[in-house]
This record gives C-alpha cells, structure tokens and sequence, in this order.
C-alpha cells in the first residue's frame, strides 16, 4: 500500500478520533478516506482544496489513490473492500466523468425508491459479509449521485481467549457483571508503554491484529484514541517493563508485575468482550472532513463540474460501522455513503392553513358509509413522551 495514503487515512482517523463524544464508539477512517479523495478530484473550488486538505491528498490523483487504496486493502487475506457509484440515469454526465470514476465501479439509479433501495443494500450487505444490510442513506426523489465504499474484517485469534463471568469490585466498573476474556501469551512484546499509553497487541491468524490501548484513569479518551492510532515500533517492550518493579507494581497503564508458575515470564491479558454498533452522520461534522463547502448551495455551475454540469450539492453523507472482539476472534465493518443531490428550483409560494392541535382535543371514530361512531374520546395531555 501506498505509505503516504496509509499515512493520510491514520491522520484522518485521528483527527476524527479527537472529536468524538465519550461513550462506547466506532468508526472507519478508512471507510471515508476514499470517498473524500474521490470527491476531491470531482470538486471545483473551494470545495476542492478543502476536500484535498482533508484528506491529505493531492486533488489531481484523489480519484486514483482512492481505487488504489480499496485494491489493496481487498488483496489482504482476513479483510474485504469494495467502491461502488451509481448515478441518477437522468443526469447529465460530463465528458470528465470516466476520467474521475471508473466505468467498473459505476452503477444506475432508475428513480425508482424501492428498487433502488433494494440495490443499494444489496451492495453493502455482499460486500460486509452480511454484517451491515443496509446502504446508510435515505433514497429520495432528488437524489443523482451515490458513493460508497464497504469494509469486512473477521480474524480469528492466534492464541484463543477462555470466557468467564466476571465481576468487577473496582474502579469505575464497580458492581457490574460482564463476559470477560482472558488468556496467557509468553510473548512478552505483545505489550508495549508509550509516553503514558499502554498497547497490547492481540494477533489475529492472518493478516489482522487488533491493538488494545489503555491510558491512565485521568486520559481523554480522544487522547488515548489518537495515541493509540500514532504507536508504532519503539517505546518500551514487555521484556523491558517486566524487570521495571516488584509483584503489586504498576509500571505502566493497567499493567502490574505479578507471579506464574509457568516456566518463563508470560503476560496475562484480561479483557472484557465487547460488541459496538455505531450511526455516524458526518453532515454534523462537516468541517472536520472538508464538506462545508460542497454542502453549500452552489453558484454558477455547480459544485462537481467533472461529474455533471448539473448543481450538485452533497446532501447526506453517513457511516454505518461496527466491531466486535470475542473469545476466538475478531469482526468489523463499515458502510460509508455519501449522496449527492440536484439543488431544487425556487417556486411559487401560495397561501396555506395551518393547523395545530396544540391544546385538549375530541375525536371520534366512524363507520364511513353510515356515519356510526366506532370510538369516541377526549385527549387531555399527549400520551407518549419522547
């Protein structure tokens, strides 16, 4: 893989990271980045710059790097990637077009909801091996332009976990009850301390490890994530930490010397199993990703000049992701979709009634042809909270 998109899709997965609400989530970097790098190259100014800013991507071979990267991301034995566009067969294409998106990637949207619906999701749930059925977009009347990328990861674990019930008497767990994971490993650089951040790796049977960081109680969890993100080879290895203190020591995050009877050092890992499902609308975070711009009403000619000469505008743009780390191995996904959508016409405007019932209100229910009340009643207050 190219190191300088490995390079662009981890800043953009970090910067991401920072700005998450705390809480269990998940995303995909790695699902957006291509779609970000494509629209680059389709954009005109300003949406262009801020797109190629973005995603740390020359805007010239944006569209190219992002064919590349889901290749190569394909060719890996435990993972699955797939790009796929489809536009409105009533929009006007520009002579660009091929040249921007590769006529194998291309797809036809009829304008009608449901089948084009149902083609949508058909495409995610293939290519994320059922994990994710459904394309994270609302299909509507006005909408031309689809992109979409998808990832599948399943990795089984090189050493197994045993699962047990596990209470927690400690720390902010305290009381709770979780299936929790454990096993031992007498490779003791599976562990790793950076700069405050402890990193476990958990090696999968192919070409997939999952990586586990821990910081100190008082950590961000932003920090901790693009912490996590930036550990590479250095710091200091499990056969260095081991000989840092006495049994009870902690000499890094959530790491303490203790005692075996096995014949040589080994490290324990205690994990509880986790499964996360996550709803992401990148709209809310436009900026962050380089999509003020090209959410903008547009002037002139629009803002994808090279797809059609039609005004387009990126009208949603969504990521469906989930993990899940268990006793044999690991699962991931992710569905990233963004829509582009013909900008409306301004109309006419003509009077209209409004009405609210906003205050105590009787209905009555009645047979149609006979006008025999079925029901009738009285509604004081609204009946079911938000």
């Amino acid at each position: 893989m190219d190191a300088d998109v490995v390079q662009a899709v981890n800043h953009l997965t970090a910067r991401w990271a920072r700005e998450l609400p705390p809480g269990n989530t998940v995303v995909s970097g790695l699902g957006l980045w291509p779609l970000l790098a494509l629209l680059a190259t389709a954009a005109d100014e300003p949406g262009r710059s801020e797109l190629a800013e973005a995603a740390g991507v020359d805007a010239a071979t944006g569209a190219a790097k992002a064919v590349e990267l889901i290749g190569a991301v394909d060719d890996a034995t435990d993972l699955h990637a797939a790009l796929g566009v489809w536009v409105h067969e009533q929009l006007k294409l520009s002579e660009s077009f091929d040249s921007v998106v590769p006529a194998a990637l291309t797809g036809t949207l009829t304008g009608d909801l449901a089948g084009d619906k149902a083609k949508l999701d058909a495409w995610a749930a293939e290519h994320t091996e059922n994990l994710i059925r459904e394309m994270p977009l609302e299909v509507t009347p006005d909408l031309s332009v689809v992109l979409a990328s998808a990832l599948s990861l399943r990795t089984t674990w090189v050493r197994p976990f045993a699962e047990q019930l596990k209470r927690v008497n400690d720390g902010p767990w305290a009381g709770g009850t979780w299936h929790w994971l454990e096993r031992s490993d007498r490779d003791l650089n599976t562990v790793s301390r950076y700069d405050g951040l402890t990193v476990v790796t958990v090696r999968g049977q192919a070409d997939v490890d999952v990586l586990l960081g821990i910081g100190s109680a008082e950590a961000a969890q932003g920090d901790v994530l693009a912490g996590l993100l930036a550990a590479a080879e250095g710091g200091v290895s499990g056969a260095e930490l081991i000989g840092q203190g006495e049994p009870g020591d902690e000499v890094a995050p959530g790491v303490k010397i203790g005692q075996t009877t096995a014949p040589v050092p080994e490290v324990k890992l205690s994990v509880p199993a986790f499964s996360v499902r996550v709803e992401h609308d990148l709209l809310a975070q436009r900026q962050l990703f380089g999509l003020s711009a090209v959410t903008s009403s547009p002037r002139g000619s629009g803002h994808f000049s090279a797809i059609s000469p039609e005004q387009l505008v990126v009208g949603q743009a969504r990521q469906t992701v989930l993990a899940r780390f268990f006793a044999t191995g690991f699962e991931a996904a992710a569905v990233t979709a963004m829509g582009l959508m013909r900008t409306s016409m301004q109309t006419s405007q003509s009077r209209r009634l409004e009405v609210s019932l906003d205050r105590p209100f009787g209905f009555v229910a009645v047979h149609r042809e006979t006008r025999l009340p079925v029901v009738a009643g009285w509604i004081d207050q609204p009946t079911e909270p938000g």
